[in-house]
This record gives C-alpha cells, sequence and structure tokens, in this order.
C-alpha cells in the first residue's frame, strides 16, 4: 500500500469526533451556515444589484438596470425577487398607477456589507496569488 495516502488517518467514529463533526458538518453546523449565505448571493447579478444598492438608499428597477449593463429586464426582475426572498432586499410599492416600486437594503441586508467587503479585501490581499 501507498505510504503517503491520507485515508488512513482519518477519525474513525467515536463519540468525541462525532461531536467535532456535527458543530462544523452537522445540520446547524457552520458548512450549513455559509453555505446558505453563498446560496443567497450567488448569482451573475446579485452582488452588482447588492452593491449598487449598499450606494443608493432606494432605487427604481428601471434605474438599476440602466446601472448594470447587460442585464435583461428578466434577470434583474428574478434576481430582486429572491434578493427579497433571502430578506437581502426590501421591495416598497407605493400602490399607484402606473404601478410604482423601489427597492433598497434591508437591515438584514446591510449587516452583510461587512462580510463582503472582508471578501473583497481577501481578494485583494490575495490578488498575486
Amino acid at each position: 500500500m501507498d505510504q503517503n495516502s491520507t485515508h488512513f488517518y482519518v477519525p474513525t467514529a467515536t463519540p468525541v469526533t462525532q461531536e467535532k463533526r456535527g458543530i462544523c458538518l452537522g445540520p446547524d453546523g457552520s458548512v450549513a451556515h455559509v453555505t446558505r449565505v453563498i446560496r443567497m448571493i450567488q448569482g451573475r447579478w446579485k452582488l452588482p444589484i447588492l452593491f449598487r444598492l449598499y450606494a443608493d438608499p432606494s432605487m427604481r428597477t428601471l434605474q438599476l438596470k440602466r446601472d448594470l449593463p447587460g442585464i435583461s429586464q428578466k434577470m434583474l426582475t428574478q434576481h430582486l425577487r429572491e434578493l427579497a426572498e433571502d430578506g437581502l432586499v426590501e421591495r416598497i410599492d407605493f400602490g399607484e398607477k402606473p404601478l410604482r416600486v423601489e427597492y433598497q437594503m434591508s437591515e438584514r441586508g446591510r449587516q452583510l456589507l461587512p462580510v463582503l467587503i472582508a471578501a473583497r479585501n481577501f481578494s485583494v490581499a490575495h490578488a498575486a496569488v
């Protein structure tokens, strides 16, 4: 057998190792929570939408479309709905005719900003790699 194989070093299931695995890999573990956040911001246009909304307190759909060249109306609408469902963006319907809707960052969305800034700083610091 190959002496360099690492699979021999994987701990067997004991109560202590199972508890440690659960903290990281369990249904309420770290991996699950980080994966959930990544799914919230996953999508070609979600990060540009979020950063655009961080810059302005509230924006209409047409303003967002103008500021994000290349995005289709369908994708903008889809991503805005998903961001609203995840609680990162708030949709404000003024109940007027013609329809007037604005989007703004929710409190949860504002709490995500330091995480995204930390990801940016990490990327800048490791750009040469």
